[in-house]
Formats: C-alpha cells, structure tokens, sequence
C-alpha cells in the first residue's frame, strides 16, 4: 500500500508587531529608584511642618518601625516637632465593637471640618494574638471623610503590648499636630487595656455606648466608666429614640455614684445619631465646655504634664524590656531557660531571676 503524501499547509503565520508594553520600563525604573531614596529626617520635619501629607505618613511609618536606624531617625523627627506641637484639643474615643465608632467619628469629623477644623483620625486596631496581624480596615468605613483635604485618617495596629500603642500613638499625635491638625480623634475598640492607654494621652474621653444591649448599668462595673468624660448613646434613630432616651436616663444615674473628677467637671450623658447627624453638635459643645472649664482651672495644663511623665515611665519600661530580649546571650539561654520550665526542671519565677541576674551580668562586663 503507497504511503500517503503529506502536504504542508498552505497557510502560513508570520511573526507579527509585538505588543506594546503596558508600562515603560523606564517609568519602573525611575520609580523604583525613586522609591530607594529615602529622605533625610530634616526633609521630612520641613515637609511635616508645610503639611505634606505624604511626609506625614513617612514619618509616623517610622515611629511604627522597630528597627533600630528607624528608631533613631523617628526621635530626632520628633524632637524636631516638638516645639511645634501640642497645639491641639485630643480627644480619645472607645466603645465595643458594633457601637457605631467609625460612622460616629466620620459625622463627628465631618461637622469639625465645617467649622473649619483640621482633623487627624488615629485609630487604633488590636492585633491578634494568633495571626499577630490587623485588619486596619478603619479607613474604608469612613468614605466621605477620607476624600476631605481637613482631614487624615491613620490605622495603625496595638502590637502585643500596651506600649506598642503607647510610643506610636503617643508620638503620632506630636506628628501631627505639627502638621498643623488642631484636633486629634483616637479611637481603640474597649478590650483589653487599649483604653487604658488611650485614656492617658487624651484631654477628653468620650464613651460610646447604644441602648438595648442588656442591662445598661452593667456599664458601671467596669473601669472604663469611671474614665469617662461623657457618654454617648449613639444610633438613637428612627424606633431607638425611646430606648436611647431611657438608656441615658439610666447611665445619668450610674454616673453620680462615681467619686467627683479633680478637673470639676461632672461627667454628663446625651444622645446622638451618627446616620442623621442629630446630636453631633451637641456633643461638640460638650467638649467645647470642658476644654474651657479645665483650661479656666488649670487642671488642662497639669494632666498633661502628668501624661508627659507617666510615658516617660512607660518608655523606660518598654525600653528595658527590648534591650533584654534583644540581648544576644539571653536569646541563647533563654530557649534552653523555657524548655527547662516546661519540663518542670525549675520554677517559672527561679529561671526569671536566673536570666536576671545574668543579663546584669553581662551589662556590668566591658564589651
């Protein structure tokens, strides 16, 4: 049987233009390296100081990091911005997850803008204690604040310990009211000791709370309302109104029975809703009332210089606490230290004083 004949295709393909390239290589290149250059920390106070923001958030990136050049570069920033600052009203405000935070701060910021504030939004996010991460989803609840020139919104995460919030919050105000912001938003979810921190770096705290979650003066438990300087009932719309008004009824009464506040203010309970926008003003008056109260007495001025040595504490604390884990003998021991204690070879508080006592040890010798 005769083989077939195979004939090549009469069709043929030839190479074609090549497709342009979507970018230009030398765009990449030029903001690759463009991104390299680093700017020194005099740019980056001098950008602060003309309210770029993007200098801004270079340098608060800065104080979030926990490398040690960075470290270094973030102090002489904020030396630099020190004589800058401290011209602005803090305001700290927490409540539980669900109580309304970001739509309030986003009618509450948007009200301060109107009246020709500049707003800065730092919020707080815990991390977690499994994934040590955070969402830093914040800035996507507050759509119309965000695109106002008079305002600047920060997420950033607690980290896992309460001085995490403390050196980059605590810093990030002196940013930013260098940057010109007269009125600096915190906010922090109420768990764990967030407030706790926030509370000591702010002139007025606010409490968010909403009607209908349980027994209202189960809030009276907790020390979180005797940091108070007012509570807010907020979502007091449309069938809550009632509700609302008879939660703060409720909460007025639970706030007599707290001892008087050395600042003389009493702390006073309203109603608002951050949707319709009733009663945002109102609580801005408030605010407005006690700034004028305590700076009238003098008590504005002492808190904060009370503040201003309570961190200073709080950094020695921290401090210590990272040159001792970050010591390279104790690492060494350390690992060994742990799995001896939890062979139930020696005590949890005998091994502390162990690592202790040498870790002195080794800073007393000459290096």
């Amino acid at each position: 049987m005769a083989s077939k004949k195979t004939h090549s295709s009469a069709l043929q393909e030839k190479a074609g233009i090549s497709q342009p390239e979507m970018i230009s290589t030398l765009s990449v290149e030029h903001i690759q390296q463009f991104r390299k250059l680093q700017p020194s920390a005099e740019e980056l106070v001098e950008g602060i100081l003309a309210g770029n923001i993007t200098a801004l958030s270079r340098a608060i990136t800065l104080v979030e990091s926990t490398n040690s050049t960075h470290l270094a570069k973030a102090n002489s920033i904020i030396n630099e911005c020190l004589p800058h600052a401290n011209q602005s009203v803090r305001i700290g405000i927490t409540g539980v997850p669900g109580v309304g935070k970001s739509t309030f701060i986003e009618a509450f910021g948007k009200h301060l803008t109107s009246l020709g504030k500049k707003v800065a939004v730092l919020a707080v996010d815990p991390s977690s204690t499994i994934s040590h991460g955070s969402i830093l989803g914040d800035k996507t609840r507050m759509e119309e604040l965000v695109k106002d020139p008079n305002a600047y919104i920060r997420p950033s995460a607690s980290g896992e310990t309460l001085g995490g919030v403390a050196r980059k919050t605590r810093e990030t105000i002196t940013i930013c009211e260098a940057a010109g912001f007269d009125t600096i938003l915190i906010e922090t979810v109420g768990v764990g000791q967030s407030e706790t921190a926030v509370h000591s770096m702010v002139d007025f705290f606010l409490l968010l709370k909403i009607s209908g979650a349980g027994d209202e003066l189960q809030g009276i438990k907790r020390g979180i309302m005797e940091m108070a300087d007012a509570i807010v009932i907020n979502k007091a719309d449309g069938d809550t109104i009632k509700k609302a008004n008879l939660a703060k009824v409720e909460f007025n009464r639970a706030l007599h029975l707290f001892p008087a506040k050395k600042s003389g203010w009493t702390p006073t309970t309203s109603t608002c809703s951050a949707i319709t926008h009733n009663g945002i003003h109102e609580v801005w008056e408030m605010i407005v009332k006690y700034i004028e109260l305590t700076q009238g007495n003098n008590y504005f001025f002492e808190k904060r210089s009370a503040q201003n040595q309570y961190w200073l504490l709080e950094t020695i604390n921290e401090q210590l606490k990272t040159n001792f884990y970050n010591h390279p003998e104790i690492q060494k021991l350390l690992e060994s230290t742990k799995k001896a204690v939890q062979n139930g070879e020696i005590s949890p508080f005998t091994a502390a004083n162990l690592l202790l006592e040498k870790y002195f040890k080794y800073k007393k010798e000459p290096s």
